[in-house]
């Protein structure tokens, strides 16, 4: 049997908002999920918007997860991501788009992010993203014209939780721009995990949810 492969797509923002927060991708929402994946047998890789060690945030040592990842070699190679114009998705059997505050400076408006992930979708590819990760999504169109959120049942950092933890460094609210492209959105209360599938898309909520939505990636996948 061929091994599987994931691929991680991960902001390059290193701030964000008019006080220039400093941001990047939350490391749990990379750490776990690759916990998972490599507990699993699947191999991952890591692509970047424009290449080179993306950014991070939110790195706690007391997190087993998270310091085993800081201490692999896979985080080396993370970071020397390849650049995504360099990438052939459809050699892979999955795509993953983490969190942070990152994502929504670089991943909200970006035609060559978009195409990649409407050329993984149509290829029958399972898309993930967690917490402000599927702001990658927005935009992303099918041969048919329509929004691949269109109908689709998603969740993503919600509202509620974004007004106490980052409304004045945003540029929108991520919840209400899904349901604006046509997501029927699903969330729970603030902070607890919540994954959601539909179809070949796996979206979560926050950080906590990083964890269940590769789990779920890899039912899908199984």
């Amino acid at each position: 049997m061929s091994v599987k492969h994931v691929l991680f797509i991960l902001t390059n923002a290193a701030q964000i908002g008019p006080n220039k927060r400093p941001t990047g991708f939350y490391f749990p929402e990379v750490a776990h999920p690759f916990h998972e994946f490599d507990a699993a047998g699947y191999a991952i890789e890591f692509a970047s918007l424009t290449g080179g060690s993306p950014p991070e945030d939110g790195y706690n040592a007391s997190d087993p997860q998270a310091k085993a990842f800081r201490d692999s070699k896979a985080y080396q190679r993370m970071r020397h991501s390849r650049r995504l114009s360099e990438i052939d998705v459809t050699s892979y059997d999955a795509v993953f788009v983490p969190g942070g505050l990152g994502p929504m400076v670089d991943m909200a408006e970006n035609p060559a992010l978009e195409a990649t992930l409407a050329t993984a979708y149509e290829a029958g590819l399972i898309v993930g993203a967690v917490c402000h990760g599927p702001v990658a999504l927005l935009n992303v169109r099918l041969n048919n014209g329509e929004h691949l959120l269109h109908g689709k049942r998603v969740t993503s950092f919600t509202n509620a939780e974004e007004d106490g933890y980052a409304a004045a460094d945003v540029p929108f609210a991520l919840q209400s721009a899904l349901e604006a492209q046509g997501a029927t959105f699903v969330e729970v209360d603030p902070w607890q995990p919540h994954a959601i599938t539909d179809g070949r898309l796996v979206t979560g909520q926050n950080p906590a949810s990083a964890g269940p939505v590769a789990r779920q990636m890899l039912a899908a996948m199984a």
